[in-house]
């Protein structure tokens, strides 16, 4: 068994870290704002920098380093992510170099793999582990996934939807799609400029989707209110729109999520499904919050679905937690530390 130190959920709109014995100490947008230069110094980052996107001066430019669940921009995201490990060891005073378990989507290459360990190796830590998204957020939630009992999670994140049956301590089949939390920003920004005639920018499309997105129909259409630009005229507008309708502009990213699920379930053995219709799934992920997502679920699988508090939360907290189930070591060369790397001093 091993101690872990730190546990991080490396995720496309959030990053998410866990430390031992004091739980949950950052929750801050993967986000950041940089000088568009050569050295990209950074200017700020997580809700200062969410906030900057859409109203940078010349000159600096903001940038999501996570993109789908993996490192887009490598330099960046080695820059964020020594910011927020620095920010959560302030948090509880580790000695030495921590060990840091750091989740992953379940579809993720070893490419890809390679470049999170080594981002995260930087940051300073001793040794890095490990661990599928779906895997962490069971062992987040406390269920015994030792037993030969079968568990669906459903991980619905930002930046992929992952699904997994989880027994005997290791996931038994499991898919990783692109839709996701993101996907339904992007529906919702293209149906409000063909039906609309307004362009949305990201964070409005988000709010949007907080506000008012769901996917099954609720029991009063909810109003809301895109605030974005005219098409034709360039100019400020505030169109309102209805629950109803999102919900129809986004049923192909929610008809996706519940294929894969039904995927899932047929390549597992009979045995397995019968666990998972006796427990129920579970969703994880803050994807997972929109409007009926359990309800719609339960109606087009047959099956009860459990929700949590928090669900945005159990990846990391599983990460933090998953000292019976890094058997493996990742074998990691330490990495050159260049200056440039460094991370400047932010208050989060």
């Amino acid at each position: 068994m091993v101690n872990i130190d730190i546990g991080i959920d490396l995720g496309t709109a959030n990053t998410v870290i866990y430390i031992r014995d004091k739980g949950i100490v950052v929750n801050q947008p993967s986000v950041v704002a940089y000088e568009g230069n050569r050295e990209k110094r950074l200017i700020a980052v997580g809700n200062k920098a969410k906030k900057m996107i859409g109203k940078t001066p010349e000159g600096i430019e903001v940038c999501c380093p996570i993109e789908k669940g993996v490192i887009s921009e490598l330099t960046l995201a080695e820059r964020m992510l020594k910011v927020y490990v620095k920010s959560a060891i302030a948090k509880r005073r580790i000695w030495g170099k921590p060990t840091i378990c750091v989740s992953l989507p379940s579809g993720a290459t070893e490419v890809e793999k390679r470049a999170v360990i080594d981002a995260v190796y930087r940051t300073g830590a001793k040794m890095v582990y490990v661990l599928q998204e779906p895997f962490a957020a069971a062992v987040g939630l406390g269920i015994d996934i030792d037993t030969a009992f079968g568990y669906m999670i459903v991980d619905i994140g930002a930046g992929t939807t992952d699904i997994a049956v989880v027994s005997r301590g290791g996931i038994e089949t499991s898919v990783s799609i692109k839709a996701a939390g993101q996907a339904y920003d992007e529906a919702i920004i293209k149906y409000m400029r063909k039906r609309h005639n307004v362009w949305l920018g990201p964070t409005s499309a988000e709010l949007l989707k907080h506000e008012i997105g769901a996917v099954y129909p609720r029991e009063r259409d909810a109003v809301g209110y895109a605030r974005g630009k005219e098409l034709v005229r360039g100019l400020p507008i505030k169109a309102q729109v209805k629950s109803s309708e999102l919900m129809d502009a986004t049923s192909e990213v929610t008809d996706q999520i519940i294929e894969a699920i039904r995927n899932v379930l047929e390549s597992t053995t009979p045995e397995m499904v019968a666990d998972i219709a006796d427990f129920g799934i579970i969703l994880a992920g803050g994807g997972s919050k929109i409007y009926g997502m359990n309800r719609l679920i339960e109606e087009r699988i047959g099956t009860k679905v459990r929700t949590v508090e928090n669900p945005e939360l159990l990846v990391a907290t599983g990460a933090g937690l998953a000292k019976a189930y890094v058997r493996d070591e990742t074998e990691v060369e330490e990495p050159m530390l260049k200056d440039s790397l460094i991370a400047h001093d932010f208050k989060l």
